[in-house]
């Protein structure tokens, strides 16, 4: 059976409901991450990938919102682990925490005068975009969400219509995916994803200041890149322009682990296919993610093998 936590508890997931009045229904007033559990076949066991960080993020986000939870970024983890057990799946996961505004009240009001929910839930989740096949992708004509607009290093729930939208032109035009830029022209990112580009030997991806989430799955590429390749990672502001002359491409995000883009505006990115360091980067990932890599083990979280039963 599947569970989900809500307001405290663990239940069945079809119980975890809420009313058409909820105010974040309504407003987008909520705060969610994206954590991916990733089963180890040989291990028989599943790591859930740098949990305490989406957990911190998460909090960071609630602070924005003014979402009070009662729980810390350990109770968090606590709960999520004892949630994925309970669950008992043998394959990779997806793991959905969301605060939101769950009080069932119809008006644009102040975020403290809001009463404040907490849901996690958990479900079977493969492949998000083609791992091996190199995505084609488009720059959008939606432009990416300004700082001063809502804030994007966080994930909060309203902002992500922006994506929508975006992926939505991108995928009736043909393409897999969209790239969205900043209001003056530079690249941000995907729809759900974080983007990095290969050029001369490093990789070069957008900076913080080019409105792009926080991401995790970034930060761990460009942890992996130094200590391992021994590439450098230079962040900075990228021209829409620069994108086409690049070696390679890839987009990193929770849901999209690493994933080659083989061309963008139907031109092509190097041959067009994942590029050799593209290759490199994902095969060490989706090693580390599985617990194989004894230097990273310190980002996974082995989850027990055996569920514990329902309460």
């Amino acid at each position: 059976m599947t569970y989900a936590f809500m307001n405290g508890e663990f239940m069945p997931l079809d119980q975890a409901k809420v009313g058409v009045m909820t105010h974040a229904l309504h407003y987008g007033t909520s705060v969610f991450e994206g954590i991916r559990g990733n089963w180890n076949e040989e291990q028989g066991k599943l790591y859930v990938f740098r949990l305490r960080e989406h957990c911190e993020r998460l909090l960071q986000g609630c602070k924005i919102m003014r979402i009070a939870i009662p729980y810390s970024a350990d109770d968090l983890c606590a709960i999520i682990l004892e949630l994925v057990e309970r669950c008992g799946y043998q394959q990779d996961i997806y793991i959905r925490p969301l605060a939101f505004k769950g009080e069932e009240r119809i008006a644009v009001l102040k975020l403290q005068d809001l009463s404040d929910s907490l849901c996690v839930l958990t479900i079977p989740f493969g492949a998000y975009l083609d791992p091996e096949g190199a995505a084609q992708c488009c720059t959008s004509s939606w432009r990416r969400m300004e700082d001063t607009m809502i804030p994007p290093r966080t994930k909060i729930g309203g902002l992500y219509v922006n994506s929508i939208l975006a992926k939505t032109e991108a995928t009736l035009a043909g393409f897999d995916e969209a790239i969205l830029l900043t209001q003056d022209g530079f690249v941000s990112e995907g729809t759900g994803e974080n983007i990095f580009t290969v050029l001369d030997g490093k990789l070069v991806t957008p900076a913080l200041s080019s409105n792009i989430l926080s991401g995790i799955t970034r930060d761990a590429v460009i942890q992996i890149a130094a200590n391992e390749l021994g590439l450098e990672t230079v962040e900075r502001g990228i021209r829409r322009s620069e994108l086409y002359n690049m070696d390679e491409c890839f987009l990193t995000g929770t849901a999209a682990h690493l994933t080659p883009v083989g061309s963008i505006d139907n031109i092509m990115i190097g041959d067009g296919s994942m590029g050799p360091v593209t290759r490199q980067m994902q095969n060490l990932y989706f090693d580390v993610i599985r617990g194989k890599v004894p230097r990273y083990l310190h980002w996974c979280s082995p989850v027990g093998a055996t569920a514990k039963a329902a309460s």
